[in-house]
């Protein structure tokens, strides 16, 4: 890897499966490219992180290399980064089991996603992986000495966890980890964009139905649809229907914020452009064709060539195990395991 202007190390995954959507790439995927020139850069997907719910094995090994050439396709660069499949780099889950030896069952039950996802299959029957997953995301964190992680509300718990596991791994058995803290985006980054049917919640790669979520592989007819039909409320039209009110008019403030993150300016100062919701969502949907169109273009030829994807995700496990194996052998060495 090559073209990287700091020693700080930043390090971000997503999970193959659901299909990514036009909120992830708003609120991640477009700064993971930046990033690249930024940071050492660590991407990875995180295919070990998808067992925790049940799936088909060769649905899992089609997404995971779908996502791959789609990364590839949204911009991140194998000479400026590395990219790679997380059970590519068996020190993941070896580090795993050593931290799963440093977690406590408390802290892990406190995990807000493991009660939330428990609670909707029965706590009997969810994966034990779904409870220790979070402490696989710790190690897949600290194996490469990370400095930033890129993370959404969602997720600041588990990097919380991170945190206190290496500060008392380290307190325990002498410095061994980089004690990680949270990537700012760059400014104007961090878009937060909601479900365009359910405008409270997060869109998402798990939601119920797929009317409110625009996956980045939507053709421009089924994304203009899915705009055309979001949600926004009964107000007649005229001057202040189109507000940025996000208590009062949750729908029509997510296009708004969806706007304002494609093509920049204030989601308050844009809404002065408009009177009625048509022509709103008119814009959004022209703006999400635009910017989505090259990711697609390039995600086609990818796909059509998967020998190249497959190829660029070999040489990042290669670049990854590297380091990887450093400072697994420093927390091997730390805890009192034999030497191999």
């Amino acid at each position: 890897m090559t073209g990287t202007s700091t020693t700080k190390t930043v390090l971000s995954g997503i999970q193959p499966t659901g299909g990514a959507h036009l909120g992830n790439y708003l609120g991640a995927l477009r700064w993971w490219v930046d990033f690249q020139d930024r940071y050492n850069a660590y991407y990875c997907v995180v295919d070990l992180h998808a067992l925790t719910v049940p799936g088909e094995p060769e649905e899992l090994r089609r997404s995971t290399l779908d996502m791959a050439a789609l990364l590839l396709a949204c911009g991140l660069d194998p000479d400026r980064c590395t990219l790679f499949v997380q059970s590519h780099v068996r020190q993941h889950a070896e580090l795993a089991w050593l931290l799963q030896c440093t977690a406590s069952m408390g802290e892990l039950g406190r995990m807000t996603q493991f009660k939330d996802k428990a609670a909707k299959v029965g706590y009997e029957s969810a994966r034990a992986g779904l409870f220790t997953y979070p402490v696989l995301m710790a190690a897949d964190i600290l194996l490469y000495d990370t400095d930033v992680v890129p993370v959404g509300d969602d997720q600041r718990q588990h990097l919380e966890l991170t945190r206190d596991l290496a500060q008392r791994w380290n307190a325990r058995y002498g410095q061994t980890f980089t004690v990680p803290g949270a990537a700012i985006p760059p400014a104007g980054g961090g878009a937060r964009i909601m479900d365009l049917q359910e405008p409270e919640r997060k869109m998402s790669k798990s939601a119920t139905s797929d009317a409110g979520v625009v996956y980045l592989s939507d053709d421009p007819g089924a994304l203009q649809r899915k705009i055309k039909r979001a949600v926004t409320d009964l107000d007649p039209p005229g001057p202040g229907a189109v507000r940025w009110d996000r208590e009062a008019k949750p729908g029509v403030s997510n296009l708004l914020e969806l706007l304002a993150a494609l093509r920049g300016g204030d989601p308050a100062e844009l809404a002065k452009d408009y009177e009625s919701y048509g022509p709103l969502k008119a814009d959004v949907a022209a703006a999400a064709i635009e910017a989505l169109g090259p990711v697609q273009e390039r995600y086609r030829t990818l796909q059509a060539d998967p020998s190249a994807v497959l190829d660029v995700l070999r040489h990042g496990a290669a670049q990854a195990s590297a380091k990887a194996e450093e400072t697994l052998e420093r927390a091997r060495r730390a805890v009192g395991l034999l030497a191999r």
